[in-house]
């Protein structure tokens, strides 16, 4: 049996919005296993905020960059984290970011960014063995996404910008095909503000991760139980549910948040037709939000309260 801590109750709490006393039950019921417990959590009906569990608090920013490449373009985004807030303010931390962005335009990865070199001659490597230096905080460039066109645009949207280019949520989304570039930037751009907004898991249906298809219908089955549904309804009831889960997790089915009376294929296909392009689509999309799978250190001082209402474990 794993050690139910203080720490872990407290994550839990975080992540699903129940109460203490249902999260310590959830984790003695899985045995410790936190991302087990939310589902045990939301089949008992008991999660309050099930959209939550994949808010981990990380600090740092998220940097975009875009290129032209002849008829088409490139865009890229990456994640580079910091400690505190305070440092990811700090205008050496941003723009060292958007540095890394830039390279990220012309290598494909972190590791191959790390090893790039910037102007100063410095790889980004060393540039942010310097910054740990410099500031005083230990630094990773964590993730990094690139989107790119042979015809068409790839425009760009950052959330919560804290400078140009640069905030807590980035997304890019790749437009292929024909049309004025001004149009197809715009468009991409309305796109990518909803991206931020609803964090699609993917962009067709057909491309949705089966594991999390199964993971849902797994879930709903346990919380139909719970609610006494008939057995011989249960399935029926599921299988409505999943065709309600990937509506809103898949872009193309997603209402638009600027027109909930179309979905973004139709608004593909809508504007397609104003623009007079008979190629137009929908290519691809990145989403990086600041924290994603981050595990911030816990508060000890927060960790020893948590513990004295919860008996001490």
């Amino acid at each position: 049996m794993a050690e139910i801590t203080a720490a872990l109750v407290k994550d839990l709490r975080e992540r699903s919005g129940v109460g203490m006393m249902d999260c310590k039950k959830a984790l003695v019921e899985t045995n410790g296993d936190i991302d087990a417990a939310i589902d045990w959590l939301r089949a008992k009906g008991l999660s309050k905020a099930a959209k939550k569990a994949d808010r981990v608090a990380a600090e740092g920013v998220v940097a975009v960059a875009t290129r032209e490449d002849g008829e088409g373009e490139v865009a890229a985004a990456i994640e580079f984290n910091a400690e505190t807030d305070f440092v990811a303010r700090n205008d050496l931390f941003q723009t060292a970011a958007k540095q890394f962005a830039a390279l990220a335009l012309h290598h494909d990865g972190v590791e191959a960014i790390s090893g790039a070199t910037l102007e100063s001659g410095r790889t980004v490597q060393d540039e942010v063995t310097q910054l740990i230096a410099t500031i005083g905080e230990n630094m990773q460039l964590r993730r990094a996404a690139r989107l790119a066109v042979s015809q068409g645009v790839v425009s760009s949207y950052v959330h919560n910008a804290v400078s140009p280019g640069v905030g807590r949520i980035g997304v890019l989304v790749a437009l292929e095909g024909e049309g004025d570039k001004a149009a197809l930037r715009e468009l991409g751009r309305k796109i990518a503000m909803h991206v931020a907004a609803t964090a699609p898991l993917s962009l067709n249906t057909d491309d949705l991760d089966p594991a999390a298809i199964e993971k849902e219908r797994s879930v709903l089955t346990e919380k139909a139980k719970e609610e006494g549904r008939p057995e011989a309804m249960i399935a029926k009831i599921v299988e409505g549910q999943i065709n309600k889960f990937q509506k809103d997790v898949v872009l193309t089915k997603q209402p638009f948040v600027m027109d909930p009376d179309v979905t973004i294929e139709q608004l593909v296909v809508n504007s397609a037709k104003e623009l007079g392009s008979s190629n137009l689509k929908l290519a691809g999309f990145v989403r990086l939000a600041l924290g994603e799978g981050v595990e911030k250190v816990e508060s000890p001082d927060f960790a020893a309260e948590v513990a004295s209402m919860t008996g001490g474990n």
